[in-house]
């Protein structure tokens, strides 16, 4: 499977990286190929792809969003909405206000919890299976974490199909998913990286992340 990350930052880079590992086909796009962090990703990964949005997303199979937040639906925009159409899109993106600092730790949204990013995205690409993981952890932490157990990925999305694949997915990158059902789900999912952040910002401990226990 071909798969174009959107996104040239420390989330898109380790999840290209991740792709390429696991043997698939993979392309690193950003506004522009002439980025130093691009550049520097090509040459650590000769068998991967650099290009910009609108290619990736073209020629991708699957498509990752990890991008800022704020960012996201221009992005969609410059890759071109019917690149989209038919392709599973793994959105890692939050909605983080970077206007308003942290108060006590806690990160500003500007979205609400009556409608999340997600579904605004999924608004602007009706073809498109979004599925939402990725966006409650550290880049860190996405490929194969080293905890002292087997972290859940919260997913949720309208299409079990496009589910199916993102879970095959995310236990070869060694988690465990959680199916929170339709993109509903996604208002209450992305403010978790709210909740995820807060030891970071007050502690500065960031390697850590979320287990759903059940019986």
């Amino acid at each position: 499977m071909k798969v174009a990350v959107l996104g040239s930052g420390i989330v898109g880079q380790t999840l290209a990286t991740a792709f390429l590992k696991e043997g698939y086909e993979v392309t690193l796009s950003s506004r522009t190929i002439s980025k130093p962090e691009m550049i520097d990703w090509k040459i650590k990964n000769p068998t991967g792809n650099i290009a910009i949005f609108s290619d990736a997303a073209l020629w991708g199979e699957l498509i990752v969003l990890a991008v800022k937040g704020d960012k996201a639906a221009a992005v969609l925009e410059l890759a071109g909405v019917p690149n989209f159409s038919g392709k599973i899109v793994i959105d890692a993106t939050n909605p983080i206000d970077d206007s308003r600092p942290p108060v006590n730790g806690v990160l500003n949204f500007f979205t609400s919890l009556e409608i999340s990013l997600m579904e605004h995205l999924q608004a602007l690409a009706l073809d498109a299976f979004f599925v939402k993981a990725f966006n409650t952890v550290g880049s860190s932490l996405m490929y194969k974490p080293s905890l002292s157990a087997v972290p859940t990925m919260f997913i949720a999305g309208n299409d079990d199909a496009a589910k199916q694949t993102v879970t095959g997915i995310l236990s070869a990158f060694g988690w465990e998913t959680a199916d929170m059902g339709k993109i509903e789900a996604t208002r209450i999912i992305e403010p978790l990286c709210i909740l995820w952040c807060i030891p970071g910002f007050l502690n500065n401990q960031w390697h850590h992340a979320f287990k759903l226990l059940k019986n």
